[in-house]
């Protein structure tokens, strides 16, 4: 077999490094019929926002999809399994920067109302614990940006949020 003429191809550019944001994926797992969602509580081992609520949420790897990022997070810290075409984009967060991100970060946070499992601390040296919140129970003590995405999926607010942008 002819090996393909790569003399057509258009070459690869190198990598804006210096322009690079971190690519995050968070899920929103809502359950409509008791109106609750799955919050984690980080631990005060945690690398960000000891003791504070939060989101499922994680690091794409490279090369990774972002919905399998979701669901990959969400299966690593909760043991909640869902399908990647379940997911629907429910907010976006931009940072200017952030931790492990100093060239910022762009978040995706899905909304999955359909899950296999129940909830279980799957990391317990990075969660204090993982559980069902009913959604008029928020705790205050709240990652802000993923608070914020999530009042806003909530409530039917704006589906994009900046943050640290002057």
């Amino acid at each position: 077999m002819a090996q393909p003429n790569t003399e057509d191809q258009p070459k690869a550019l190198k990598p804006a490094l210096e322009s690079m944001t971190l690519l995050v994926a968070a899920v929103i797992v809502h359950d409509k019929d008791t109106n609750r969602v799955v919050l984690l509580q980080r631990s005060e081992n945690a690398k960000f926002a000891q003791g504070m609520w939060d989101l499922p949420v994680g690091k794409s790897d490279p090369g990774e999809p972002i919905t399998e990022t979701a669901v990959r997070e969400l299966y690593e810290e909760t043991g909640l399994t869902v399908k990647p075409e379940s997911l629907k984009v429910a907010h976006i967060i931009h940072g200017a920067w952030g931790v492990e991100a100093p060239k910022g970060f762009l978040t995706v946070i899905f909304a999955a109302h359909e899950w296999t499992g129940e909830p279980e601390n799957r990391e317990p040296r990075k969660h204090a614990q993982v559980r069902w919140v009913d959604v008029d129970a928020i705790p205050e003590n709240f990652v802000k940006t993923t608070a914020s995405a999530l009042r806003n999926y909530l409530t039917g607010g704006t589906e994009v949020s900046l943050n640290g942008w002057q």
